[in-house]
């Protein structure tokens, strides 16, 4: 690769991952918001009406379902239009769906709104590992990937900061409005500086396209050993190769993300109902999230030297370890810092799976794959607000829900270990800077 070309490459990455990390900034911040501003709509019933904590966990829920609608969205046309339109598309729409959500007057157009909302977050979240690993480096996938993902705890950083901050200068609305910010902010950057995979144009057999955009950007398209006529998306799941391994993947992706938004939609909640007041129930949310970026990182760079299988275990085993301690009574510290560990071994364990995940499905699969991942995982991702809540009303919150969350935490482990290698057709490979044309799918 020549030196130019070197140069085309490092800004092309750096603005495919600085763009998906801020798409996904939106996506933390959409998550953690919920849960910040949970405990005033129970409280006063002025705002929506009525609300129980049953019916609370199942608003957080709502978001969810989008989210696995708009997942399975991305998965479906990602393989087959492209990652560029889907990501455009859909910060227009999560824009547009905050600010909906913004304007509720009653819990049932709320609910509404975090519908519309979790569609818009589904497909980022499903289109942006992909469009990262067909731009990365191979040595340093996993570690941008890592980078791009964390933009869903600094995301829930900026939520919980904005809460602690603005919520009484602006109110409950006004922290929607903000999320809606992407679609005057990000959209028209993106539009001009994010470029479409060659690698999945090429795997299209668009080599045409696929030479002009990587002479453009630098971008390597690397060759697959794919047979010919190949199954693209959601079909190529169902091969025998992937079948397996996409399973055990999806339901890694089930505990993170179960373990991700229960932890954010009702720790706030939890340290109130054991005597911690509201400004110290957010810090917990902030120390959560803020342990998930930085060990999510370091975790990352391990990942890359060692592979992300057995770091992702590990996590998950931190995770259990330290949610197991939540309920004990532990000096402010201590728990603070169990809480970090936490937020690590769940939001940073999920983040991880991401870049697994990214790194393991040929470019034909891919996008379907990482959607796969990401909708079925916000299965979970419902199932951990909606039990949160049932434990809360029933008055077992804190010490059932952190004992109910490590034991998913540990069976994830397990798991994890059962994933099997990647092989020659599902592992991409190593090219240079030319396009090199892939067996037609």
């Amino acid at each position: 690769m020549s030196e130019l070309d070197a140069t085309k490459r490092r800004r092309t990455v750096f603005w495919v991952v600085a763009l998906s990390a801020i798409a996904l900034v939106f996506d933390g911040y959409d998550l953690v918001i919920y849960g910040t501003i949970l405990p005033i709509l129970l409280d006063d019933p002025s705002q929506l009406g009525a609300l129980s904590p049953e019916q609370g966990g199942a608003l957080g829920s709502y978001a969810l379902v989008g989210v696995l609608v708009g997942a399975l969205a991305a998965g479906t046309f990602g393989d087959v239009v492209g990652r560029r339109r889907v990501m455009l598309f859909n910060l227009a729409w999560f824009s547009l769906g905050m600010g909906f959500t913004a304007m509720a007057p009653n819990v049932t157009v709320f609910g509404l709104g975090r519908f519309l909302t979790g569609i818009g977050v589904g497909a980022l979240v499903g289109t942006v590992g992909a469009i990262v690993a067909e731009f990365a480096p191979p040595q340093q996938r996993n570690r941008l990937n890592a980078i791009v993902y964390s933009g869903i705890p600094a995301g829930g950083v900026l939520a919980s900061l904005l809460a602690l901050g603005l919520t009484d200068l602006i109110g409950w609305r006004g922290l929607f409005w903000i999320g809606a910010l992407p679609i005057v902010l990000v959209l028209p950057l993106a539009m001009v500086k994010l470029p479409e995979s060659a690698q999945w144009l090429a795997s299209r057999g668009r080599h045409d396209e696929a030479r002009i955009v990587a002479e453009r950007t630098g971008a390597t398209v690397a060759p697959e050993t794919e047979p010919p006529g190949g199954r693209v998306g959601f079909p190529a799941l169902a091969t025998k190769a992937l079948a397996w391994p996409t399973f055990l993947l999806g339901t890694m992706s089930f505990a993170g993300l179960l373990l991700t938004y229960g932890l954010n939609t009702w720790l706030p909640q939890i340290m109130v109902d054991n005597g911690y007041g509201e400004s110290y129930s957010l810090t917990f949310l902030l120390v959560l999230n803020g342990g998930a970026i930085v060990g999510g990182l370091l975790a990352s760079a391990w990942a890359d030297r060692i592979g992300a299988k057995p770091v992702v275990a590990t996590t998950f085993v931190l995770a259990a370890i330290t949610l197991a301690l939540l309920p004990l009574n532990l000096p402010l510290v201590v728990l603070l810092a169990a809480v970090a560990v936490a937020g690590v071994g769940t939001i940073g364990t999920q983040v991880l799976i991401y870049g697994l995940v990214s790194n393991y499905y040929p470019t034909r699969a891919r996008g379907a794959g990482v959607a796969w991942c990401a909708g079925f995982g916000r299965l979970g991702g419902i199932v951990g607000p909606v039990v949160g809540g049932v434990l809360v009303g029933a008055g077992l919150g804190g010490l059932t829900a952190f004992y109910i969350f490590a034991g998913v935490a540990l069976l994830a482990a397990l798991v994890t270990m059962l994933v099997p290698r990647r092989s020659d057709a599902a592992a991409p490979r190593v090219g240079t800077s030319a396009v090199q044309p892939e067996p037609a799918t």
